[in-house]
This record gives C-alpha cells, sequence and structure tokens, in this order.
C-alpha cells in the first residue's frame, strides 16, 4: 500500500528550517559586537566563531547527502534538529570561546543537514517546472529570512535586549519545524538508480556534473563576497549598510517566489547566464558609485544573484539525475566551501588595496573607500568568468531536454 506524502506539509517545514539557518546567520551577524564585549573577545577570535558556521554547514551537507539514500531524510532532519536546538541553548549558556566555538559549529551542522535533506526531498516532491518553482520558493527563505532576523535584531538591541534574549527567538522556527515534520511521510526518490552511491559517483564524473561543479564555485563567491563585504565599503559611501543588505536579500526573496515564470521563459541555462551579466554589472557598479547610486548597484546586483543558488541546486536533478541527494549536497557544499575559502583572499586584496592607496597620499574615510572600491573592481572577475561559462553552457545544452525520470511515488 502506498503511503501518503503531504507535500505541502513537508515544504512548509522545510521553509521553517531554512528560516532557522537564516535566523542563525543574521542574528548572530547583530550581536557579534556584543559577544565580543561581553567575553573579551579579539576580532580575529570573532572571526574563527563567525567560521565554525562556514564549516559546519557544508561538511553537515556533503556527508548528508552521501547517506540521504539510506537513511532517508526523515533521519537528517532530526539531526538538524538535535544540532539546532543544542547549538542554540550552547550558545546561550557557553560562557566564553570555546563554548561559543562548538555552538556555532552545531547551528552550522543543523543548517547542512537542513540543506542535505530539503533540497532531494522538494526536488522528489515535485517535477519539472513544478520542482524549479518550488525550489526557488523554498531558498526565497533564505534572503527571506535574513531580512527578518536582521530586522529583529536591530530591534531588540535598539529596546537593549540582550543577546541571550536574541538567540532565543532562534528557536523559534526551529520548534515549528519540528512540530511539522513529526509523523510525516517522505517521498520516494525519482531516480531508483540514484539510491547507488556508484551510480551517483558515475554521474559526477561527466563533463556536465563537473562544469557546474566549478562554476558553483564562482557563482557562491559571486553571491556571498559581495553581501560579506560590501557593508564595510559602502559604510564610507554615503550609503546605509543595512539598508543595502535589506535591500538586496528582500529583492532576492520576493525574486525567489515569484521566480516561475522566469524559469519557464528562460530556462536555467538562460537563468545563470542572465544572471551572471546583471552581477557583473552591480558589482561593478558597486565598486564606482557613491550616495543613492549605491541602492541602484544594489537593485542591478541582486536580480543578478537572486535565482543563482536554487537554479545550480535544482540543474542537478534535472539534468544530472543520476547524482542524485549526493550530488545535489556536493554542488552545495563546493558552493559554501567556496565562500570560506576565497574570505581570505578577499582580505588581502582589501589589504594590498589600501597600502597602495595609502602609498597615493588619501588618509581616513576616503582611503577606506577607495580601497573597499578597488577591491570590488577585482571581485568583477568572478561573475565576469560566469559570463563566458554560462554563455557557453547556454549553446551547449540548447535543445537538450531535462533528464529526470517520472516519479516512483
Amino acid at each position: 500500500m502506498t503511503q501518503t506524502v503531504n507535500s505541502d506539509r513537508l515544504f512548509n517545514a522545510s521553509c521553517f528550517a531554512l528560516i532557522t539557518t537564516a535566523f542563525s546567520f543574521s542574528i548572530r551577524a547583530g550581536i557579534l559586537s556584543q559577544l565580543g564585549t561581553e567575553f573579551g573577545l579579539s576580532a580575529q577570535q570573532l572571526g574563527f566563531i563567525n567560521s565554525m558556521w562556514f564549516v559546519g554547514f557544508p561538511v553537515a551537507m556533503i556527508i548528508g547527502g552521501l547517506v540521504y539514500h539510506s537513511v532517508g531524510p526523515k533521519t537528517i532532519m532530526q539531526v538538524a534538529f538535535f544540532s539546532h536546538f543544542i547549538g542554540i541553548l550552547l550558545t546561550i549558556y557557553s560562557g566564553g570561546y570555546t563554548g561559543l566555538l562548538i555552538s556555532t559549529f552545531l547551528i552550522g551542522i543543523g543548517n547542512g543537514c537542513t540543506e542535505a535533506a530539503c533540497n532531494p526531498m522538494i526536488a522528489d516532491s515535485y517535477t519539472g517546472l513544478q520542482m524549479n518553482k518550488m525550489l526557488n520558493r523554498f531558498h526565497m527563505w533564505f534572503p527571506g529570512g535574513i531580512v527578518v532576523g536582521s530586522l529583529i535584531s536591530k530591534f531588540m538591541t535598539d529596546a537593549n535586549l540582550g543577546w541571550q534574549a536574541q538567540i532565543w527567538v532562534i528557536l523559534i522556527p526551529t520548534i515549528i519545524y519540528a512540530v511539522l515534520f513529526w509523523g510525516q511521510n517522505f517521498p520516494k526518490p525519482h531516480v531508483e538508480a540514484a539510491t547507488s552511491i556508484g551510480e551517483n559517483l558515475k554521474a559526477m564524473f561527466t563533463p556536465l556534473f563537473i562544469f557546474i561543479f566549478l562554476c558553483m564555485a564562482l557563482t557562491a563567491i559571486s553571491e556571498f563576497g559581495p553581501q560579506q563585504w560590501t557593508g564595510l565599503i559602502m559604510s564610507k559611501s554615503g550609503a546605509s549598510p543595512m539598508l543595502i543588505l535589506a535591500l538586496v536579500t528582500g529583492l532576492m526573496a520576493i525574486t525567489r517566489f515569484f521566480a516561475a515564470p522566469i524559469v519557464a521563459s528562460l530556462g536555467a541555462t538562460g537563468i545563470l547566464w542572465g544572471g551572471s551579466i546583471l552581477a557583473a554589472i552591480g558589482i561593478y557598479m558597486f565598486s564606482t558609485v557613491t550616495g543613492p547610486m549605491a541602492y541602484v548597484a544594489a537593485v542591478v546586483f541582486a536580480f543578478g544573484v537572486a535565482l543563482f543558488w536554487p537554479t545550480m541546486v535544482g540543474f542537478i536533478p534535472q539534468y544530472v539525475p543520476r547524482a542524485g541527494a549526493f550530488g545535489m549536497s556536493i554542488i552545495g557544499g563546493i558552493g559554501m566551501f567556496s565562500t570560506a575559502i576565497f574570505q581570505p583572499f578577499i582580505g588581502g586584496w582589501i589589504d594590498e588595496a589600501r597600502a597602495e592607496k595609502s602609498a597615493e597620499g588619501l588618509t581616513g574615510d576616503a582611503l577606506e573607500l577607495a580601497a573597499g572600491q578597488a577591491t570590488l573592481q577585482t571581485m568583477v572577475i568572478f561573475p565576469a568568468i560566469l559570463i563566458v561559462a554560462f554563455g557557453f553552457l547556454y549553446f551547449w545544452m540548447k535543445g537538450k531536454r531535462a533528464t529526470a525520470a517520472v516519479p516512483a511515488h
């Protein structure tokens, strides 16, 4: 007897799990200075604490993808809940540096498990354009959750509420997703052969998968790199970094929610090619404009990167379905690893540009702005490479149809 799968409830639960991820990203950023003050932590120590979020995420994502078909999404989400719950409590009662390192790593594990379980689960719950639509709507809640989490953090900070109270807020979507997942049946994989790790690996050693793997490293840093550093750079330009962050992530969320007609008209390759062009223009504008024009740059950049992540992840079940959940997790994992790996390089570019501009006689805010904008001009190389790569992919895949099979359930 076939068990009934409540796809809509599973989808809603997945969205609240991703909101938990977004809250852990934005609220932790909002309380960083408070943590430094309370525990007497240096900027370097705070940096190591933040890095645990990016380390735990891809580790859990890749391992979760590896065991997805053997243990199932239910077990992976149970691990996610345990990691989120313990990580949140440990953050509140950490008592210092070591506890914060461990708690942030655990939350990163929970976030990675969420991606590892929910991406293939949603891909298995829907088919064709509906699958692309729902993956985009699912991923809408990362930027959307960042907007909400940032506003909550700002409000609570302005109201002089302690950082512990802000961390408790992360527990709200955590409890909600656990309740929604409770007692549910989960979908079977679209492609039965994808349950074999051997089949997954064979599919991953194909030109198309390797190409997407390499491109994902560049799409991720094109999206997250400027977002990580633009606030620092734009703070000297006469624009509000918080408004820029809210504008970018808010537009990304709206674009992902209404992605269905865009996907239908442009297809995955058209979205990726067009997105890379807009991302390059947006980053270049960030590197040259000041004042109100920075908000125009934010709009262009947001529309460029909005559909990068869900389209890249969704490309795998569409065109390389035998890579399975493992393949989807590998793609997401390389995106996170790329973001972590490139951060020191970007910091080095800022240091080099600062020294160069200082030698030219610039000082103070003018020095910081010039150095930051020079760094952003260097960062344009990421989407510039993608313009060429995705242009090639567009013509390579033209006329080819998605190879995903009919659902097995």
